[in-house]
């Protein structure tokens, strides 16, 4: 325990070292103006240090494993020396999309791109928002993720460089999505990569965003992602994430969505790699009429392990909010699902309905799931389980029964299952490649 504690300690210390050094390479950048905003930041960071598992809210997860690595951060980073080749693995075939590339949290002209009117739609680095649309992005830029309790979160804001911006403004429906490629080139060992998002949906707007989450190298890696999201009155946004990284990254990504009346989000967070990859998803539902659905599909195998933790908000009353988890674990994999839903006093007529499903094909997988409620309104209608089970032998012994070997019979079973969440996906390119992926991976591991 005392071994932990000082690894902690020491990559605490070590990252606010470093913050000296990322200041003096914001001498000449445009964003100078945001430090009053990270140096609080990083002194939240300092305070809060990491979680550990007497956190209620990390009980599940051990991010001792994360931090007795010595990750650190390359502000100098020239992402050009990622080749465009190296990458193209990763576009989705027959898709027409605007790409934006992340290199290790940082924004590359180069690799990406933007073709939309800039005037539908607007993608930029955060250093060239600030050149046309600097009043939009001071008036949301961290002002839905709370640094000042969540460590990571503060740690994000604190090194907030140069990631990416897009604005949607009102009345604009955008037909091609937008693909943002987050990569963690790990060729260097221990690299620590912040991508930083801010996304506004304007009034009578729609826009469907891919987040792509891959790895170039065999080192290890930490990605921590923070990713805030306004969507304005009557604006639809879809949010599809895949987090598909290295056997030796860990992934912290948190998503902040802050609605208006009449608004939609709709989300799919698929994770299928990586070593310890935790998901936050947050919504507050601030206007009447708001719908969110949160959806989420996991396929495990070896050591991983995943932890998806959701937050609806309802504030207001007249509102709606789906969730559904699938999980499939096998080997010595660890899942974790933790979604809150939290009606308020003066939300009535809200509907909220949770449910999280897995299946466990070892002895020795684990299943986490803790499902709650809060609610202090009495007109509402409000949901939740959870299951955690083995294959279901009858249809197993079915399939056998019309010829099927037991391996394929199971995979039968398991792609039915977890396809489910994967099939309400809306991108017919990006669906096709998710069950092809979703194939291989069962395959691998039946």
């Amino acid at each position: 325990m005392a071994n932990t504690t000082l690894e902690k300690n020491n990559f605490k210390e070590n990252i606010i070292k470093e913050f000296k050094k990322f200041e003096n390479h914001l001498n000449s950048s445009s964003l100078v103006a945001l430090h009053d905003l990270r140096k609080d930041a990083l002194k939240h960071f300092d305070t809060l240090g990491f979680p550990d598992r007497k956190d209620e809210e990390w009980k599940y997860t051990n991010t001792d494993l994360i931090t007795k690595h010595d990750f650190h951060q390359d502000f100098s980073i020239n992402t050009t020396s990622l080749y465009a080749k190296e990458i193209k693995k990763f576009f989705i075939p027959e898709l027409d999309a605007n790409i934006a590339v992340l290199v290790n949290g940082k924004y590359s002209d180069d690799l990406s791109n933007i073709k939309d009117d800039s005037n539908k739609i607007y993608i930029s680095s955060f250093k060239e928002v600030r050149k046309k649309h600097s009043d939009i992005f001071n008036t949301h830029f961290a002002k839905y993720a709370d640094y000042k309790t969540n460590s990571f979160t503060a740690l994000n804001t604190a090194f907030a460089c140069d990631s990416i911006f897009i604005y949607v403004p009102d009345g604009n429906k955008i037909k091609d999505p937008v693909i943002i490629l987050n990569i963690s080139d790990t060729k260097k060992p221990n690299t620590l990569l912040q991508p930083r998002n801010l996304i506004i949906s304007g009034k009578d707007s729609s826009v469907t965003l891919i987040d792509l989450n891959y790895t170039v190298g065999n080192n290890h890696s930490l990605n921590n992602t923070v990713t805030e999201i306004f969507a304005d009155k009557n604006s639809e946004l879809n949010l599809y994430k895949i987090q598909s990284e290295g056997d030796k990254s860990f992934h912290i990504g948190t998503t902040q969505v802050h609605q208006e009346e009449y608004s939609k989000f709709n989300s799919a967070t698929i994770s299928w790699g990586g070593s310890i990859t935790r998901n936050n998803l947050n919504s507050l539902l601030n206007g009447e009429g708001c719908e969110c659905n949160f959806d989420g599909a996991f396929v495990l195998s070896g050591n991983q392990h995943v932890d998806n933790h959701t937050l609806v908000d309802h504030a207001v009353p007249n509102c709606q909010s789906n969730e559904f988890y699938k999980g499939i674990l096998g080997d010595n994999s660890v899942g974790v699902f933790n979604g809150k839903i939290i009606v308020r006093k003066d939300a009535q007529k809200t509907n909220a309905y949770q449910s999280n499903k897995n299946i466990l094909l070892t002895k020795t997988a684990a299943m986490n799931s803790k499902p709650q409620l809060e609610i202090f309104a009495d007109d509402v209608r409000c949901s939740h389980g959870a299951t955690t089970g083995q294959l279901n032998e009858d249809e197993l012994f079915y399939l056998r029964t019309r010829g099927i070997d037991k391996k394929e019979a199971r995979i039968t079973l398991l792609f039915a299952f977890a396809s489910e969440i994967i099939q309400k996906i809306k991108v017919e390119p990006l669906k096709n490649i998710l069950f092809d992926m979703l194939h291989n991976k069962l395959k691998k591991g039946s």
